[in-house]
């Protein structure tokens, strides 16, 4: 293992245990593992559609709005 993912793996141990295996995942499609499809709550279902149908119409976050999200977050 790289020194570089062996400090990316100690970073996410420190993670609660819902996202680390989210990254997992990710990790997992990334390097061609397949993972089973992950089921929305009726929530996180509404806001995705509500999301496709922002993107449908143009709505998009402001170059400014995307900023002070980052910052917000420390990114």
């Amino acid at each position: 293992m790289t020194r570089l993912l062996d400090q990316a793996i100690e970073s996410v141990r420190e993670l609660s245990a819902d996202r680390q295996d989210e990254l997992a995942r990710l990790l997992l499609q990334f390097v061609g593992v397949e993972q089973p499809t992950l089921d929305l709550t009726p929530e996180e279902a509404a806001s995705f559609d509500e999301s496709l149908a922002q993107a449908e119409h143009g709505e998009f976050a402001s170059d400014e709005l995307v900023r002070a999200i980052w910052a917000k977050h420390g990114l």
